[in-house]
């Protein structure tokens, strides 16, 4: 979980820089960098949650 946690506030601060850097530079790169890295970080975190929600649900025996 705390892995889970430390690439969520990396990908954070990478969106950031991402967005600071269009702002100094204007270079329209950036910001297409950082959008694509949220829009797939939202898919990926919406997947885990969907599966952490699979597994409290679901009783698989063992």
């Amino acid at each position: 979980m705390w892995l889970l946690r430390l690439l969520a506030v990396l990908t954070a601060l990478t969106v950031a820089g991402g967005v600071l850097a269009f702002l100094f530079t204007h270079d329209a790169r950036y910001l297409q960098f950082a959008w694509s890295l949220f829009r797939y970080s939202l898919i990926v975190a919406l997947l885990v949650f969907a599966l952490m929600i699979l597994e409290r649900v679901a009783v698989i025996p063992v």
